[in-house]
């Protein structure tokens, strides 16, 4: 028996779409197990979905597997996949969604995004083209409940992978902005504004060694040095978040709502002057 089958989707919870993937899992394999990861992620957003599930994916067993859907081409030429790597197995479209977790084993695409062949990797991948494991009726815009939910499904009964499709050499990788080393500063970006308002950006403690009294500059706001915990200080604060980036944070408050920070944003770090 294989581990958790972990979800992650832009589908909310309004709908019925993610309870009808859960079904569709449990009608093949009653017995496995099913995480939420998230069901958040903004419409559409893909880039937001492949920073959540590449900062989650290393706390899980390697046997878990992971189905992710964020998938405005769905029904359109863009390929459905499934890929195991050393850390976890993933399921769902090939958009760009898998891109920094090949990265993580090795396989690189220009900044600017394009194609990352897995040639070399520890990755193994294929196009799911054999619709015995997907549902009898495939649906042009619901390849969550009709095609990766039963794929996901029939890997943790022990279907190999090359069993679903033929191998795939390479995948969509988005692009990718990353932090930029400047004259006396590093200009980085808010990748991701979590519930509680909190901006995390692609910064990370690696980029910031060497200033020994950073100063953080966000929409205007100048911030002295870095915080331990979000209840430090009152007001505006930086921190090296759970996931190892650099937040921008307010203490009781929204960094989003206060500074109008969102996903894209420029963020610099300097020493102090």
């Amino acid at each position: 028996m294989a581990g958790p089958i972990v979800l992650l989707t832009d589908f909310g919870l309004d709908d019925a779409y993610v309870g009808t993937m859960k079904g569709v899992i449990l009608r093949i394999n009653p017995r496995v197990s099913i995480v939420d990861l998230c069901h958040q992620v903004a419409p559409y957003g893909i880039a937001e979905g492949a920073w959540l599930l590449a900062s989650s994916y290393p706390y899980f067993a390697p046997d878990a597997i992971f189905v992710a859907v964020v998938d405005p081409g769905v029904g359109s030429e863009r390929r459905a996949i499934a890929l195991e790597t050393p850390r976890g197995t993933f399921v769902g479209p090939d958009n760009g969604l898998f891109g920094p977790i090949v990265g993580d084993f090795g396989a690189r695409a220009p900044a600017t995004g394009g194609r990352a062949s897995l040639a070399g990797s520890p990755v193994e991948a294929v196009v799911l083209s054999d619709e015995r494991y997907f549902l009898p009726r495939v649906s042009a815009t619901f390849h969550g409940r009709d095609v990766f939910a039963p794929v996901a499904a029939h890997l943790s009964l022990g279907v190999p992978l090359a069993a679903l499709g033929p191998p795939l050499v390479d995948l969509v990788v988005l692009p990718a902005p990353r932090p930029e080393r400047r004259a006396g500063e590093i200009l980085g970006h808010v990748l991701h504004v979590d519930r509680f308002g909190n901006a995390i950006t692609d910064l990370t403690a690696a980029d910031l060694q060497g200033l020994a009294r950073p100063v953080i500059e966000a929409a205007g706001q100048r911030i002295v040095g870095l915080s331990h915990h979000y209840a430090e200080r009152a007001g505006v604060l930086a921190l090296l978040g759970s996931a190892g980036h650099l937040e921008i944070a307010v203490s009781g408050g929204s960094a989003a709502t206060a500074l109008g920070l969102r996903v894209g944003d420029p963020v610099i770090a300097r020493e102090e002057r």
